[in-house]
């Protein structure tokens, strides 16, 4: 371990909390093989704000397997830097949806040509390798990244029954997405499709259409 990565952890450790560490999994879902210090993500994003962007730092503390390193890395790798055989590598390490979201979020919806990567994630059978494709292409439409968003809505109607808890919801954050850009031909079929689903004999996939049309409607409303 360098002297940088020993300094970021013992930074990341000292905001370390008993209380939010022991709240992860029972209140918000987070269970995770790697060691964890229990740090609130504004306190993460505190320590690793000075640190700039640095691809090889990043790279070093996903290595170290601490919950609070690798969200870290999202947060200062370079995404000029970063490659898809990278992006693919560091997904299959992926064991709890916020790692996963934040990934996508904070990182690899920056990465030039990141859209490729959504089909094949999609396609995944694991349940977080499947969620990030769908939160990536959520990514991509909320921050205005290119992609297919039509074909996106086919993968999204294609997975719309998979009954794994964070596959059903990154599918359906994929949804709202596309139904919220300003682009009024993606806006209907995305609708389409939730009315689709919403009639769907499936309980999941029906699930998937009520939620998204009642985003859609409470979000119209705001218009």
């Amino acid at each position: 371990m360098t002297d940088r990565v020993a300094a970021v952890l013992a930074a990341l450790e000292a905001e370390g909390l008993a209380t939010t560490r022991d709240a992860m999994g029972p209140r918000y879902g987070i269970v995770t093989a790697d060691r964890v210090f229990g740090v609130p993500m504004a306190r993460i994003q505190a320590v690793a704000k000075p640190l700039g962007k640095d691809h090889d730092l990043a790279a070093d503390l996903w290595a170290t397997r601490v919950y609070e390193a690798r969200m870290a890395a999202f947060l200062i790798d370079d995404p000029a830097l970063v490659t898809h055989a990278q992006m693919d590598a560091w997904r299959a390490g992926f064991d709890n949806w916020a790692v996963t979201d934040t990934a996508c979020f904070k990182l690899f919806d920056k990465v030039e040509g990141a859209a490729a990567m959504v089909e094949p994630w999609t396609r995944l059978n694991d349940e977080m390798g499947r969620r990030a494709g769908f939160a990536l292409l959520a990514c991509l439409a909320l921050h205005g990244r290119p992609a297919d968003f039509v074909h996106g809505l086919t993968l999204i109607e294609g997975a719309a029954g998979d009954e794994r808890n964070f596959v059903r919801k990154g599918a359906n954050w994929a949804l709202r997405a596309i139904g919220g850009k300003k682009d009024p031909t993606l806006r209907a079929a995305a609708r389409a499709l939730a009315a689709r689903l919403a009639g769907s004999d499936d309980r999941t996939a029906r699930w998937n259409g009520k939620d998204a049309l009642r985003a859609f409607a409470k979000a119209d409303a705001k218009a």
